[in-house]
């Protein structure tokens, strides 16, 4: 194919809302510039963008798509990304790679939680975007209204460039401010449209909407200003200059109205596109070195960074990746700065949704597919192994949800094992962890939908099936008073007996003390050389304490006294003796159960404050503090891990889905009585059993 300079190259991600039509809007815009045939259908299970097993079972986006098209003299890149915050982890890598975004809205909902948290991203990232007000043809679309609570929502940048001729079923056409002209369309799909004149019930509005315009093209440079305050008018040249600076410098955010499924809309949406958002020559890219940035030079080192990973049955793993600098060579050499290894490049590629077309190089500004990669993972960088650079890799929200998984049959644990490994590989938002205290595998991510295609993914891929259930809490035990206690291990069974005989002192230490051993024998009661026997045999018996059964912690042992037998003593004896010694004098010494503290931040609107507040509360959670953060609250608090499960589901269904939450471990605390009481008697039934 064809290979586009930086500056023809444009790069957009499309975002938004579930449900807004993101994924029709992309086939809508790829069909009206040539690029596919027809528009696929979500129903159907064909659109270009939505081509894994899964996405087509469950009708909906769950990892970005990737496509291109050529149109006016460009090469236009499209990356459709999920709606589910489940699948967030998608859309940051997304917008890491693009120079501008399209946001879709419903016009029969206008700004939903989703629109509020991908407008989050885009000004973290000050990422020029081009609001879209789709589904004109539905019940209850109202252009007015969307506008309006975008404008209420982000600010006044938010800027109509277009009105709507019609809304709901009688939505036929578009009047464009900017051209100054009206379209009509059929509702064949086919996009097809005659200019027709402006509708008297809108020419004044739009001659005002326009003239607003105007003034926002010449406020982008000086000289236009000049001209215009002089003339009160800018050529046509003038004024799609001024805008397309403004739209590219983030100074207005204009909004196009559309209805995707029947292609109304589209093609003068790809012009907005082609002539106003900004090429990757325009920006730079941020490296992890301080203060160190990579424009796209064509002809610079090659610097690229891997933002998606998928497993082809063909091909094996594909690795989608946008190139910041220099240029790609299929067969090349390449320096994976990230993993600090060399790679060869297989096989480019140009790609169409499932399909793809093979690329001899791919250049600054671009964006493609790489197989047989051997060391590179999702948010690595490739570039000059003499020149050296490592991009910030895209930084995906700590897991919110956790459950622990076990084959459901027996001899899957390497293959379930394996396939976690790769599809932690390809999803940088999905984590296994190994428990070591409770001898669980666990599985998180970013909501119970996220675990569910994770599940999926390893029955469709890998063959085995896996439950899923609530992780056992790591509880531990301890002491709160001193006590001693001793040990003695006789055993006489005919031949050599086994003699092993000390006292301990117990003493609780500090939360966080973990273990101390203090060898206080005086005058070779005990001899030296059994003496690290007895530790063995504490340190043993800790693993299992008196109450329930949970690892003891924060303890400090003085073995003080003892006797042995000159022929019958040995090592196994006094590691049996220090067992015996420590479970006694733990008996005696008020133990108690101790249970994982959590920090947690709550990000919640003001108006759900008080029910997340008396939920954490009825958690057992402890409030430390608040502050605002724009139009949301941080509530600072710990809450019991075991209080926790499932909390980011029950958060979302609690605030309609705009709260969120973080989590880290803090500190052990002791578990109240009445809880502890619970604890110890399900411990006693599962002995039982």
């Amino acid at each position: 194919m064809k290979e586009y300079a930086p500056e023809q190259i444009r790069n957009l991600a499309v975002i938004g809302h579930q449900e807004s039509g993101k994924t029709i809007m992309s086939e809508a815009l790829l069909f009206a510039a040539g690029a596919i045939s027809r528009i696929g259908r979500i129903e159907d299970g064909n659109t270009t963008m939505d081509a894994s097993p899964e996405e087509i079972e469950r009708k909906i986006s769950i990892q970005s798509g990737v496509a291109f098209c050529e149109y006016a003299d460009k090469k236009i890149n499209i990356v459709d990304t999920p709606g589910y915050e489940d699948f967030v982890g998608e859309v940051l890598c997304a917008l890491d790679v693009v120079e501008s975004a399209l946001v879709l809205v419903r016009a029969d909902a206008g700004v939903e939680v989703g629109t509020e948290k991908v407008w989050e991203f885009l000004e973290q990232r000050k990422l020029p975007a081009f609001l879209v007000v789709n589904r004109m043809d539905k019940e209850h679309a109202d252009f007015d209204k969307s506008v309006n609570m975008a404008r209420e929502a982000f600010g006044n940048k938010i800027r109509a460039f277009q009105l709507p001729i019609g809304m709901g079923e009688s939505f036929k056409g578009i009047v464009d401010l900017v051209s100054n002209k009206a379209h009509e369309f059929s509702t064949d799909g086919k996009g097809t449209a005659k200019e027709i004149p402006i509708p008297d019930d809108l020419k004044d509005r739009a001659d005002t909407l326009r003239k607003e315009l105007m003034e926002t093209a010449a406020e982008s440079d000086e000289a236009r200003m000049e001209k215009y305050l002089e003339t009160e008018t800018l050529s046509d040249e003038e004024f799609a200059a001024g805008l397309a600076a403004g739209v590219a410098g983030g100074d207005v955010y204009p909004v196009y109205c559309t209805a995707a499924l029947l292609n109304i809309g589209s093609k003068l949406l790809l012009d907005g596109i082609a002539s106003m958002s900004p090429s990757p020559a325009r920006r730079v890219k941020e490296t992890q070195e301080e203060g160190t940035t990579v424009e796209a030079n064509a002809s610079g080192p090659a610097a690229a960074y891997i933002f998606k990973n998928t497993t082809d049955s063909h091909v094996g793993d594909m690795m989608y990746l946008r190139v910041f600098s220099g240029s790609l060579t299929a067969g090349g050499e390449i320096y994976n700065s990230s993993k600090d290894t060399s790679e060869r490049l297989g096989q480019l590629y140009a790609v169409q949704g499932k399909n793809r077309e093979d690329a001899a190089r791919l250049i600054a500004g671009d964006i493609g597919a790489v197989v047989k990669l051997k060391a590179t993972k999702v948010r690595d960088t490739l570039c000059d192994k003499n020149k050296r650079v490592v991009f910030k890799p895209t930084e995906v929200p700590k897991p919110s949800i956790f459950s622990a998984i076990t084959s459901a049959a027996k001899g899957d644990e390497d293959k379930i094992g394996m396939g976690l490994h790769r599809l932690e590989d390809e999803d940088p938002a999905f984590e296994m962890i190994t428990n070591s205290e409770t001898k669980e595998t666990l599985i998180s991510g970013q909501g119970e939908l996220h675990l569910d295609v994770i599940v999926g993914r390893l029955k469709k891929r890998f063959g085995v099936d896996v439950l899923l259930s609530k992780p056992r809490i790591p509880y531990k035990e301890t002491i709160k008073k001193a006590s001693e206690a001793q040990g003695k291990h006789k055993k006489q069974s005919g031949g050599r007996g086994q003699y092993g005989d000390v006292w301990l002192k117990l003493e609780p230490l500090p939360r966080g003390g973990q273990f101390e051993f203090v060898d206080a024998i005086v005058g070779g009661v005990v001899p030296g050389k059994f003496i690290p026997a007895v530790e063995k045999g504490i340190v043993a018996a800790m693993d299992k304490g008196a109450l329930a059964g949970y690892p003891v912690v924060d303890v400090k042992a003085t073995l003080y006294d003892g006797s042995f037998h000159s022929v019958d003593s040995s090592e196994q004896a006094f590691k049996m003796a220090g067992s015996i010694a420590f479970k006694k004098a733990m008996e005696g010494a008020a133990p108690v159960l101790l249970e994982p503290i959590i920090n947690v931040q709550v990000k919640v609107p003001e108006d759900y404050m008080g029910d997340v507040m008396g939920d954490l509360s009825g958690r057992r959670g402890k409030i430390q503090g608040m502050n605002p953060e724009g139009k949301f609250n941080l509530i600072n608090c710990q809450v019991p891990l075991a209080e926790l499960y499932r909390y980011s589901t029950h958060l979302r269904s609690m605030t309609q889905g705009r709260g969120s939450h973080s989590r880290e471990f803090s500190h052990y605390e002791e578990v109240p009585h009445d809880v502890a009481q619970k604890i110890i008697e399900e411990s006693q039934k599962d002995d039982e059993k």
